[in-house]
């Protein structure tokens, strides 16, 4: 028996899809890697601009000391129709003061449990993408999503 072929998606429609599945999932699985074994965990953007993902992280956690070594991630996103989003990335620390004060204003569990923005424990990453695919429901094929 052949495999059937898939419909083929038109870029716009990708994007639309990809972006459906990014906003349905609200703890994704971020990938790092500890020398040479792979980390997952699941967490909780605090910000999502397009495709670029912002995750509050602590620096007693073991992803900081992972990322400062490889900022090389990857997200993997699904929603209940088991629909996939991967997003391979690139983890940098925000600086900028007023970008941080937007996430923090914009998240309450995070000044609940922080206390302050200058909580010398708080991180915040941004993660830029460099690839982003997308997968409908264990179509067992990614698609490549056009991020310009």
């Amino acid at each position: 028996m052949s495999k059937p072929v898939p419909k083929p998606i038109a870029p716009s429609e990708l994007l639309e899809l990809a972006r459906g599945v990014i906003k349905a999932d609200r703890f994704p699985v971020l990938a790092t890697v500890e020398g040479s074994q792979p980390r997952v965990r699941p967490v909780s953007p605090v910000r999502t601009d397009g495709f670029t993902v912002f995750v509050a992280n602590l620096r007693c956690y073991h992803k900081t000391a992972e990322i400062a070594a490889n900022p090389r991630v990857e997200l993997c996103y699904m929603d209940d129709g088991h629909n996939q989003v991967r997003l391979t990335g690139v983890a940098e620390i925000v600086t900028e003061r007023p970008l941080l004060e937007e996430i923090w204003n914009a998240n309450p569990l995070m000044r609940q449990f922080l206390g302050s923005l200058d909580n010398p424990q708080l991180i915040v990453y941004r993660i830029r993408p460099v690839q982003v695919r997308y997968m409908q429901e264990w179509a067992l094929e990614y698609h490549e999503v056009l991020l310009s």
